[in-house]
């Protein structure tokens, strides 16, 4: 697969989403709530194994070699209801601190919309992590890793929570993965304080020296917190898709495209395309 052919793929994925999104969502009991006003719908955020996973709440159980760093720039512009977003930039970094430590950040900035209940500007929901390797086989082909995270909720996602809400918030993201040459499998789920849970699973194959696509799905729901709500009331549901391509040693592109099913319209319902480039830089050895 070339440049041109990952090209092509990626506008394919984007042109057939938006049908799939309209035939799978789920009008709900209001408005859409993009993803600067939805703690159920964070921006992806890049994982620099695989260069980008197209889910947001997904991560896999690799971590960066000790010295090496990998600094992402991207762009996501989601489409839902009568309301769209476009979070430029999205500043993603990850260093290898020790053999089994990795830390990592991911800031949005959201570009604000003028519209009632539209894209809340500023700053977005970011994360800042530590993934630390739990387990793994000799051959590193089974790992387990789990990532202590904080989690800075954007000034519009605790608005549309209400009054008296905390915008920091911890979660505990368990990630396992198995590697089959150029086959790699991956998924987990999490919590994050005060009652929201995650799970899903991916998967990321080299077809080519420079050429990885992937693709996965992923569940996110709010605790019932002793009420009779229906699962389907307070969850999203997404299924993504993506490629990277290596420009070169030290410079990936990557795209990914993605849409919610089966999910109302309040709870994010959706159609997300993003795109963008790592850098990945490494201590010289001596």
């Amino acid at each position: 697969m070339n440049g041109q052919t990952f090209a092509a793929g990626v506008i394919a994925m984007a042109l057939a989403a938006p049908a799939l999104a309209e035939s799978n969502k789920i009008k709900g009991h209001g408005n859409s709530a993009p993803p600067s006003r939805n703690e159920l719908a964070p921006v992806a955020v890049v994982t620099p194994v695989v260069s980008a996973t197209p889910l947001a709440w997904i991560d896999d159980a690799t971590l960066l070699d000790p010295g090496t760093m990998v600094l992402s720039m991207s762009a996501v512009r989601w489409q839902g209801a009568g309301l769209s977003e476009v979070d430029f930039p999205i500043s993603d970094v990850a260093i290898g601190l020790a053999r089994r430590v990795q830390l990592s950040a991911s800031v949005p900035r959201i570009v604000g919309s003028a519209d009632p209940g539209g894209a809340a500007g500023g700053v977005g929901t970011s994360f800042f992590s530590a993934k630390v390797a739990v387990a793994s086989n000799r051959e590193h082909t089974a790992k387990l890793a789990v990532a202590p995270t904080m989690q800075l909720l954007g000034e519009g996602v605790a608005a549309a929570l209400g009054p008296n809400q905390s915008r920091v918030r911890w979660g505990l993201p368990v990630s396992a993965e198995v590697d089959r040459g150029p086959l790699r499998v991956y998924g987990g789920g999490g919590y994050f304080s005060p009652g929201l849970w995650y799970t899903g699973a991916a998967f990321g194959l080299q077809t080519s020296p420079k050429v990885t696509i992937n693709g996965g799905f992923s569940r996110a729901w709010r605790g019932a917190n002793g009420l009779d709500i229906p699962l389907s009331d307070r969850d999203r549901k997404e299924i993504s898709g993506g490629a990277a391509y290596s420009l070169s040693p030290h410079l990936t592109a990557f795209g990914s495209i993605g849409t919610t099913v089966r999910t109302f319209d309040d709870n994010g319902a959706g159609t997300t395309l993003s795109g963008g480039v790592s850098f990945w830089f490494a201590t010289a050895h001596r």
